[in-house]
């Protein structure tokens, strides 16, 4: 059979062909069991994660901080777990052993190693002996951003509802997750804002989204945006008339700026994410008008 006839057997038999489909989840998967949409748990993140560090120290992003050996360089070397226990308060982690590790261990060495990778510039051979790779001339912008994206993959795969945040005053912690809107909206706040401004949003955003995050600091990030809004009111004023006030209301009623026995507090937490997104997005907004306002 030439490969005409064999195409033209092909296209007579195609109802015959199945069709792909997703596996069927077995009864684990199907009573959740602590695993994820993708079947994979946290326990195999953390062997994830293990594997993921073994393959960045294997290409030189971790030779600044934990040094390399070498046969014709007998000095010390440091040692990389005290060089992570300095940062994480944790001693005995390296070599990492995953099934040792609790979640807050886990997610602690997630943002750890974000601080310790550099991208080697200069890799060279070294064959006496058969000594191996070296590397040198370290840069740790470039990393940071592969590793950011890594990771994220992989906590993504896992099912797991945190990110490391790629920008912002927590740059490089775990953050919870938003939409894809609500994180543009993110980085417009940061990016377009005047110097002063931004510190003070990405403090508010660091308090807002951080993994730790309780009902005081998504509280402190409302306020926080409210006095920018407050410096701004009569921008605001001018765009929206009689109506500004009611931006003001909610954080003056409800329990938020002046902490009052008159004011209202038996609401739920989502309330105040629904405040924070609109304070931050009016935030984003006032930035516009005030550029379109100097550029006219």
């Amino acid at each position: 059979m030439d490969q005409h006839d064999w195409f033209t057997e092909l296209v007579s038999r195609a109802l015959e062909l199945r069709h792909a489909a997703t596996p069927r989840p077995y009864w684990p998967q199907r009573r959740g069991n602590g695993l994820s949409h993708d079947g994979s748990s946290v326990r195999d993140a953390r062997r994830d994660f293990a594997r993921l560090i073994g393959e960045f120290a294997d290409n030189g992003y971790l030779a600044e901080v934990f040094g390399e050996e070498c046969v014709d360089d007998h000095s010390e070397l440091p040692d990389a777990s005290e060089v992570i226990d300095r940062r994480l308060g944790i001693p005995h982690l390296w070599p990492l052993a995953p099934e040792t590790w609790d979640e807050d261990t886990f997610y602690g060495l997630i943002e750890v190693f974000h601080d310790l990778v550099s991208r080697p510039r200069i890799r060279r051979y070294h064959s006496y002996s058969g000594c191996g790779w070296h590397h040198s001339e370290f840069h740790n912008g470039p990393a940071r951003i592969l590793y950011r994206d890594k990771v994220n993959e992989l906590l993504r795969e896992a099912g797991i509802e945190y990110e490391l945040a790629a920008e912002g005053e927590d740059l490089g912690r775990l953050v919870a997750i938003t939409d894809d809107a609500r994180s543009a909206l993110v980085h417009r706040a940061l990016t377009d804002s005047a110097p002063d401004i931004t510190t003070r949003v990405r403090h508010a955003v660091a308090l807002f989204r951080g993994r730790d995050t309780t009902v005081e600091s998504k509280r402190s990030a409302i306020v926080t945006l409210a006095g920018i809004l407050e410096e701004r009111r009569a921008l605001i004023k001018d765009q929206l008339g009689k109506d500004e006030g009611a931006l003001f209301e909610i954080a003056n009623r409800y329990d938020l700026r002046h902490r009052e026995a008159k004011q209202r507090g038996d609401y739920d937490e989502a309330f105040l994410d629904w405040i924070f997104w609109w304070y931050l997005g009016t935030v984003e907004l006032t930035n516009r008008l005030i550029a379109s306002r100097t550029a006219g």
